[in-house]
């Protein structure tokens, strides 16, 4: 069976070259970051929208690799990738210390227009990663969104927002993940 290709989905600010979703890029063959046209002041519907237009490009079958505020922007993706079928194509999705877009005294006022935080459960396989200091969303209500969304939910310690500011540049647990959701494809 043909591997699936990674999606790899930045958050607000986009991930830089030294961040893990760089590094996780660079070490999966034909992963591919999808680019948004504004990354400093997402307008939500935008964003969603060329998510479904790349994952309906995409030959086969999709693992959705999210960190942030792109961590909800799949949530309310899958709503309508579900009108359109093309969530059949997601073998599943690593969603990775998810912003809570509904705190105004956690997220940034930019990524605010992501919220409400979808609470249908995700059609496909997912892992939720938080961790006990993330700055951008308490380890409580990341593990909420993961009871919303069905998805399995780890626990990572105290790792800050699993960004490069947090020491992620490498990160050996994210590849691991990752594959194992690729392997659910064969």
């Amino acid at each position: 069976m043909t591997q699936p290709t990674v999606l790899i989905l930045p958050g607000l600010g986009n991930s830089g070259t030294e961040h893990w979703q760089s590094w996780l890029q660079n070490r999966i063959p034909g992963a591919r970051r999808v680019d948004q046209d504004e990354w400093d002041h997402p307008v939500p519907a935008d964003w969603v929208a060329r998510l479904e237009s790349v994952v309906a490009a995409t030959p086969g079958r999709v693992v959705l690799v999210a960190h942030s505020s792109a961590c909800v922007m799949v949530a309310h993706w899958a709503a309508v990738g579900q009108r359109s079928g093309t969530v059949n194509k997601i073998v599943g999705a690593l969603l990775v210390g998810p912003s809570d877009v509904e705190s105004p005294e956690r997220a940034p006022p930019a990524v605010h227009g992501f919220a409400p935080v979808p609470t249908d459960p995700l059609p496909f396989t997912t892992m939720v990663v938080g961790s006990d200091d993330d700055p951008y969303c308490s380890t409580e209500r990341a593990c909420a969104f993961a009871v919303l969304w069905g998805a399995d939910f780890i626990n990572a310690g105290a790792v800050g927002h699993i960004n490069v500011a947090s020491g992620f540049g490498p990160w050996p647990l994210g590849e691991t993940l990752v594959k194992e959701l690729m392997a659910l494809a064969n």
